[in-house]
């Protein structure tokens, strides 16, 4: 029975192995996911996680309790040596280990890609995991309540200033999703103003949101600017040593948030430990049907998608001629590739990937959004339904499905849940403080 290894459990590998399991008959295959989260996470609600507005374990999806016919391993995968089919394991405890293969489904995502800016590695905070989103929720609260037993002054400032840099979707929506949050919780700290909060997106191209119209994207802006949000667009940044901030266009300001969100690359602890063929850009080198290989040459028993693939985009619309790094493409790619792996096994034809993107929406912060395909664009409180909408059926298993709207129907009568805690970074602090030890 060939033994089929699938390394990386995000949108790619979780739907990969989720099929698998469907369309596998009973022998025809032993399929093995190796990441070292023990869930997938629904990138699109890292924003409303990072805002408090859906809970952080009902966007991820546990591996464990959904690929029930797969044999999950939580560990690190750190080399794959596919000239003898073999891949080294490394857990979090214990020695690494080979494990032998007969396919291997490389689907091991992307991380974020910064640039070597003075303090950035030191000081800001990425938005790819789930962890980070929830940093985020809690700093942003903590700062407020930290901020209200200050007087007015430089720290206090400090503590209610927020940057974000990038203006993709991932950075605008975590953005409005912040502001939003930092607005709703004025109320609840009268000791501080509506202009005491500063809120800073740096951009270094000359617009937002590249996915959705000129139009659209200047509505945003427009959006953001009555809700007391600065954008600042051609502006790089140029330090953020100690939380200070310094832009190329000489802007100066003190920040304890700051949240990177200048785009991906293919994870690189697995593209740099392997013999497959990877391209100038860091990717796995991949044919439309998902094999890894050219359309010249095919690399028998290997397949690649999502984030760290270079999957040539068919339709036309991909930048450099692939496809683009989001969940619209993985969630697609793995089912494919799923389809596509147990035909050849059959000794049948694969079929190629082809996706035209069907639109893009984002969420602005409670009550606004923004939805555009093709030249159809809605705008405000009709759009943000519409985001709520798609990505709470988009989110795979109806278990998850049915507690992320539970939460959002929650909030709609509760509000929104403010509570922090930060102290989860380091649970033993305060019985390490009072905690007795012996004499000596």
């Amino acid at each position: 029975m060939p033994k089929i290894l699938i390394v990386g459990g995000g949108y790619a590998g979780f739907y990969t192995a989720l099929k698998l399991e469907k369309w596998l008959k009973s022998g025809e295959a032993e399929v093995t996911v190796v990441d070292p989260l023990p869930y997938m996470t629904y990138q699109p609600f890292l924003p409303e996680v990072a805002a408090g507005s859906i809970e952080a374990r009902h966007a991820v999806v546990a591996h464990r309790r959904h690929l029930e016919k797969t044999r999950v391993i939580t560990a690190k995968v750190t080399h794959i040596d596919h000239a003898t089919k073999t891949a080294t394991i490394e857990p979090e405890d214990g020695d690494a280990y080979p494990f032998e293969y007969d396919i291997v489904v490389v689907t091991g995502g992307s991380v974020s890609r910064t640039f070597p800016i003075p303090g950035v590695a030191d000081n800001a905070i990425g938005l790819k995991t789930i962890e980070e989103a929830v940093a985020i929720r809690d700093r942003v609260i903590s700062n407020f309540t930290k901020a209200a037993a200050l007087p007015a002054g430089p720290e206090r400032d400090r503590l209610l200033t927020f940057v974000v840099v990038g203006g993709g979707f991932a950075g605008i929506e975590v953005f409005a999703e912040l502001r939003s949050l930092a607005t709703g919780l004025l109320k609840r700290f009268p000791e501080i103003e509506f202009d005491e909060t500063s809120f800073h997106l740096i951009e270094a191209m000359g617009r937002i949101m590249p996915e959705v119209s000129l139009e659209t994207s200047h509505w945003v802006l427009k959006n953001l600017a009555q809700r007391g949000a600065e954008v600042h667009l051609d502006t790089q940044l140029t330090s953020a040593v100690d939380g200070v901030i310094e832009t190329s266009s000489g802007d100066r300001f003190e920040s304890d948030v700051i949240v990177w969100t200048a785009g991906v690359m293919a994870n690189p602890q697995i593209v740099r430990n392997t013999d497959l063929p990877v391209e100038e850009r860091g990717r796995i080198v991949t044919r439309p049907d998902l094999r890894v290989g050219t359309a010249d040459e095919i690399v028998e028993g290997a397949w690649a998608a999502g984030d760290i693939s270079a999957v040539p985009d068919l339709t036309g619309g991909g930048v450099g001629g692939f496809c683009v790094p989001n969940a619209q493409h993985a969630v697609r790619q793995g089912k494919l590739l799923a389809k596509n792996l147990v035909a050849v096994l059959r000794d049948e034809t694969p079929k190629d990937y082809f996706h035209k993107n069907i639109g893009a929406v984002a969420g602005l912060g409670l009550g606004i959004g923004v939805f555009q395909s093709g030249k159809f664009a809605v705008k405000g409180v009709l759009a943000w339904f519409m985001h709520r909408g798609y990505h709470g059926l988009a989110i795979p298993m109806w278990e998850r499905k049915i507690r992320v709207f539970i939460g959002w129907f929650d909030n709609f009568f509760l509000g929104r849940d403010i509570v922090a805690l930060p102290a989860v970074q380091e649970p033993r602090a305060k019985f390490e403080e009072f905690a007795s030890r012996p004499r000596v």
